[in-house]
C-alpha cells in the first residue's frame, strides 16, 4: 500500500467491493475444466471456498442479503442436479451444513448426511487410509493432496460435529495426522503439494504457495469446527508454528509470497498470501502463535489489498493447479481473479475488522 495507516471504513469498503467482484466473476482465460472453477454458477471446490467465506461473513454480520445468496445459490444448485462426489465437490457441503441450521431445510441435512457417510465409508483411500484426492478428472490411485484436507475433512469434522458422530471427527483427526506425515517437508517444515504411495515421491517435491495456505488458512477453521483431544491440537498447532516460522524468513519485500515459496523466480501469487494472513493473524488473536508473528500478517495484508482493482477482482491469483510433475508446470500456471482469491481475501478483511476493535485505524 502507499498510506502508512488504513482505516475500518476502507476495509468494510474492500469488504463490500470484494463480495461484489466474486458474485460477478467470469472466465477471462481459456479454461481447461470439465465445467468452469472461475464462474460462481457451478458447484466446485473453487466456488465452495468462495461461499465459506461468505457464510463466516454473514455470521459475522448478520446481513440478510448474504443469507438470501447462499440460500439461492444452493437451491439453483440442488435443482439443476448435484455433481458426482469427490474430493473437490465436497467442499460446498461445508457451507450447505450451517444453512441448514440458519435455515431448518431438512433437504440440506439430507444431501450433507448422505455425503458425509461417504465420505466416510466410501471415499477412495489410500495406503494407511488417507483420502485419495480423486477429482472428477482422474481417480489419482494412491495420492494425498494437501487440497483435500480443505474441500473434504473440515466437511466431514464438521458434520461430526452436527450429528454428534464420533467417528466422522476421529477421521477427520485421522485424516489430518497422515496427511502431515506425508506431506511435511522435515527440512523447512513447509508442505508438498503431494505425496505418491506408488512412486513413494512428493512429485516434483513443489513447497507451492496455496497449498500450504489451505493447511495456514484450514486448521484455525477446524479448529472452530472440530475441538480435538490436546494433544492432537498441540500437534497441529506445532506444525501451524513451524510453517510460519519459515514463511517468515520467505516473504517477500512486496509482502507477498512466491507460488512456490522457496523460489524467488516464481511469480508472487495473491491467494496464498491472502490464505497465509487470514490463518496468521487468526492464530496470534486466538493464542496459537506468538504475537510476534502479527507483523507477519499485517505486512501481507497491506500486499493483498494492493491486489483489489476498482471493479473488486482480486489479481495475481494463480488459476487451479494440479499435480505437477516439475518445478517449471507450477510457474507456467496462468493468473486471473478466482472464486478462491476471493474468498481468502474476504476471509483475511474480515478478520482484519478484530485489528480496530480499539483503533479507528490501523498502521501498516
Amino acid at each position: 500500500m502507499s498510506v502508512a495507516l488504513l482505516q475500518r471504513e476502507r476495509v468494510e469498503m474492500y469488504i463490500e467491493h470484494v463480495i461484489s467482484g466474486m458474485k460477478n466473476l467470469e472466465s477471462s482465460i481459456q479454461e481447461d475444466t470439465p465445467v468452469s472453477i472461475i464462474a460462481m454458477n457451478q458447484w466446485d471446490w473453487s466456488q465452495g471456498v468462495g461461499l465459506f467465506s461468505l457464510y463466516l461473513y454473514y455470521k459475522r454480520t448478520n446481513k440478510p442479503d448474504i443469507l438470501n445468496y447462499l440460500t439461492e445459490w444452493f437451491d439453483s444448485r440442488i435443482c439443476e442436479g448435484l455433481p458426482p462426489r469427490n474430493v473437490n465437490t465436497m467442499c460446498p457441503l461445508l457451507t450447505l451444513s450451517y444453512l441448514y441450521e440458519e435455515t431448518g431445510n431438512p433437504e440440506y441435512l439430507r444431501i450433507c448426511e448422505d455425503w458425509a457417510a461417504y465420505a466416510a465409508d466410501e471415499m477412495p483411500r489410500t495406503p494407511e487410509f488417507g483420502i485419495t484426492h480423486a477429482t472428477i478428472e482422474d481417480a489419482n490411485e494412491g495420492e494425498l493432496w494437501d487440497d483435500t484436507l480443505y474441500m473434504t475433512v473440515l466437511f466431514l469434522g464438521r458434520m461430526g460435529v452436527l450429528l454428534k458422530r464420533e467417528d466422522y471427527v476421529q477421521e477427520s483427526v485421522r485424516q489430518f495426522l497422515v496427511h502431515l506425515k506425508y506431506l511435511t517437508d522435515k527440512d523447512t517444515g513447509l508442505f508438498f503439494h503431494g505425496w505418491s504411495f506408488k512412486e513413494r515421491n512428493n512429485f516434483a517435491g513443489a513447497l507451492w504457495g496455496r497449498g500450504n495456505a489451505w493447511y495456514t488458512a484450514g486448521l484455525v477453521d477446524y479448529l472452530d469446527i472440530v475441538p480435538p483431544q490436546l494433544g492432537v491440537e498441540l500437534f497441529l498447532l506445532s506444525s501451524l508454528e513451524r510453517q510460519v516460522r519459515k514463511l517468515d524468513e520467505l516473504q517477500a519485500s512486496s509482502g507477498m509470497w512466491h507460488t512456490l515459496l522457496d523460489d524467488p523466480s516464481s511469480y508472487e501469487e495473491t491467494s496464498a498470501t491472502a490464505g497465509f494472513a487470514y490463518g496468521i493473524l487468526k492464530a496470534v488473536r486466538k493464542g496459537y502463535i506468538s504475537e510476534s508473528y502479527k507483523e507477519l500478517g499485517l505486512r501481507a495484508l497491506a500486499a493483498v489489498i494492493d491486489q483489489i482493482d476498482d471493479k473488486g477482482f482480486v489479481q495475481g491469483v494463480s488459476y487451479g493447479t494440479r499435480m505437477g510433475r516439475t518445478l517449471q508446470f507450477y510457474k507456467d500456471i496462468p493468473q486471473c481473479p478466482m472464486p478462491y482469491g476471493q474468498s481468502m481475501t474476504l476471509l483475511l478483511l474480515v478478520e482484519s475488522l478484530y485489528l480496530f476493535e480499539d483503533n479507528a485505524q490501523l498502521e501498516v
